[in-house]
């Protein structure tokens, strides 16, 4: 059977943004949704939660898909570099997926401390192009944390991704007005 795990944003939890709809979306189509909340909501720790999606995760298999936002693309990109070489997933989505965030320093230090890690520790692209090779990749004309060409980038040049810049919605966030993101069900139609 396909699963599905689908790994939420820092800000917001399992039950927030568009995470719900999705899973119910895809659950009609017959897979195995599984979206868990993650560790440490406030304080997220790179190893916390790469152990975590591992241990939920099991024994991956072309069967076997993700779907990231934010900081839930940088989960599933550490989660896939720890995996053996010879290991292969179906396909990732990453929907407001980055490398470098701008603008941190407005919401306070304790957020810019906790952000580092994930700017700074480097990830593995070649090992993750190579278990992931279908890579599909949503970002936002007007991103609030900028950086969308040098994200796009780094997407398309380091893992290959098809990357989507769609119009106006924001980090893709509730508070964006995104409850939905139909575009995914159709990347699924033809998966």
């Amino acid at each position: 059977m396909k699963r599905v795990f689908i790994i939420h944003q820092w800000m917001a939890g399992a039950d927030g943004d568009w995470y719900t709809w999705l899973k119910n979306e895809l659950e009609k189509k017959g897979f195995q949704v599984f979206l868990p909340q993650m560790p440490n909501q406030d304080v997220p720790v790179i190893k916390e939660r790469v152990d975590f999606l591992s241990s939920l995760v099991g024994a991956p298999s072309e069967e076997t898909y993700f779907i990231g936002h934010s900081i839930g693309c940088q989960v599933i990109m550490r989660y896939l570099e720890t995996l053996p070489a010879d290991a292969k997933v179906g396909g990732a989505i990453f929907v407001a997926g980055w490398f470098n965030l701008d603008g941190l320093e407005n919401e306070g230090q304790e957020i810019v401390d906790i952000a580092k890690p994930w700017i700074e520790t480097p990830i593995n692209f070649a090992k993750i192009k190579t278990i992931c090779s279908k890579i599909e990749v949503f970002l936002s004309s007007n991103e609030p944390y900028n950086y969308v060409e040098e994200n796009k980038k780094i997407f398309e040049d380091k893992l290959g991704a098809k990357v989507q810049i769609v119009n106006n919605r924001g980090h893709f966030m509730e508070s964006d007005g995104v409850t939905e993101i139909p575009e995914i069900i159709s990347l699924f139609n033809v998966w």
